[in-house]
């Protein structure tokens, strides 16, 4: 136990010591893998190790090659910083170790887990009685939606897929706009489905409602029951699909709606920026991840489903080893048996910001996006390409090259990692802010960094 005690004690040094160091150090790694590996020492040692120097090898050896996600100065991708709470949360789930998959055997990861679920649905104005599952992230979130999705449109349709599988049914239409996140078309090549059809989107991003109603009529009466997948929050302009028109144009053909707000499904908790989702809570089910806006550790993706029974169904087993609460388990909301207690980071954030912190939240960081466009835009050759109406800013430098010598320079630089994609067919380099710590200084440091690069 004493080995136990100092083991924690000296991860809690390098732990504490790695935050300290965020707001300084330079973001992108400093060490290659093989420099890591090398560190590591790549035998696998003949007999036993003290725990403490187990730990302290592993920081010393990985911290160089470490990229600074945490920094208020990472806009790469969409990843959020972990909160202070929530980290502390995570923390306490490791050393509780808890399989949160049976209700009646962990009773307090239960009653967090459920409480959680019932604040997420209060907070985002979702329907009250909806299912909520906890997952890996956005992909996972993606495929329990649309899991339950085909299983209840087939079951409609007359075809049972529990008993029955895919072969041989009616198949599903899947509708999906033409910008949307990648790992929708994942989810679907994991459940059977294939490539969906895809509808034109607008010049931010936004499906477009005539489009999406010409293809429901073009193929109704095929004997195919339909899925349609919206967007909250595209991943270059930040835009969000027309939920109030398209979802009553899907429900009128008898379609699933799903929404897939990874990052965007939180602009609901905000009363500046709830008008961008508004009629969503029309949708049949929902994707988000607390690891990005809500700041909370990986891994952690939500899966809202409005029909309990929906999501029961597609997600369920039984063993009779196992005890079963006859109220449902939280092993019937999502697709892992086993699985730690990811839902108490998001209870942490939750019950430290309250309801007005999470709007400010959001709006804060809306805010530092709107900053960034504005002072971006005015560098030499630079433009912001879309409508900066929540937190992705994506700008071209004039030319696919060189756009790619700002993105390469800027990580070179190290002051702040931004990311290079391929926007309306020419090369942009993307801001996401997506940390609850980005500040207006760390604004200033960043738009410095692109000034020396752009006229260096």
């Amino acid at each position: 136990m004493e080995d136990s005690a100092a083991a924690l004690a000296r991860a809690h040094e390098h732990a504490t010591r790695w935050l300290a160091s965020l707001a300084e150090r330079p973001v992108p790694p400093q060490a290659t893998l093989e420099e890591v590996t090398a560190a590591l020492g790549e035998a696998l040692p003949d007999g036993p190790s003290p725990s403490v120097g187990t730990v302290d090898l592993l920081a010393r050896a990985c911290e160089p090659g470490l990229t600074a996600m945490g920094s208020g100065r990472f806009f790469g991708f969409v990843i959020g910083g972990t909160h202070p709470a929530a980290l502390a949360a995570d923390w306490l789930v490791s050393a509780w170790d808890q399989n949160a998959g049976l209700r009646l055997v962990t009773p307090a990861v239960s009653a967090v887990e459920e409480l959680t679920g019932r604040w997420l649905l209060d907070l985002l104005d979702l329907p009250r009685g909806a299912a909520v599952g906890f997952v890996t992230g956005a992909t996972m979130s993606n495929f329990t939606c649309l899991a339950a999705a085909r299983d209840d449109v087939l079951r409609r349709a007359g075809w049972d897929t529990g008993r029955d599988g895919i072969t041989g049914s009616p198949g599903v239409r899947v509708l999906v706009g033409a910008e949307r996140h990648d790992t929708v078309d994942l989810a679907l090549r994991y459940l059977g489905l294939g490539r969906p059809e895809v509808v034109p989107a607008d010049d931010q991003g936004r499906i477009r409602v005539d489009a999406l109603a010409a293809a429901l009529e073009s193929g109704a009466g095929d004997g195919r029951p339909v899925v349609v997948v919206l967007q909250a929050g595209n991943v270059h302009s930040g835009a969000f699909d027309p939920f109030t028109e398209a979802i009553e144009v899907s429900h009128r053909h008898g379609a699933w709606v799903h929404i897939d707000g990874a990052f965007g499904l939180f602009a609901g908790a905000s009363p500046t920026y709830r008008h961008l989702v508004a009629g969503f809570a029309d949708a049949d089910s929902w994707t988000t991840d607390a690891h990005k806006t809500l700041n909370v550790p990986y891994d952690c993706g939500i899966a809202v489903v409005r029909s309990p029974e929906a999501l029961r169904s597609a997600m369920s087993m039984q063993g009779e080893y196992l005890i079963h609460d006859p109220q449902g388990d939280p092993l019937e909301r999502v697709p892992e048996v086993s699985r730690r207690a990811r839902g108490l980071p998001v209870w942490a954030v939750l019950r430290t910001l309250g309801r007005a912190g999470v709007a400010e939240l959001v709006d804060r960081m809306c805010a530092r996006a709107t900053e960034l466009a504005t002072e971006v835009s005015a560098l030499d050759g630079a433009r912001v390409l879309h409508d900066v109406c929540f937190t992705q800013v994506c700008v071209s430098f004039g030319s696919d090259e060189r756009t790619h010598r700002v993105v390469q320079a800027m990580l070179e630089d190290g002051t702040s990692w931004t990311t290079g994609s391929r926007w309306h067919d020419q090369a942009v380099l993307r801001i996401s802010v997506s940390n609850w710590s980005t500040s207006p200084d760390d604004v200033r440091r960043t738009v410095e960094a692109l000034r020396r690069v752009t006229t260096g």
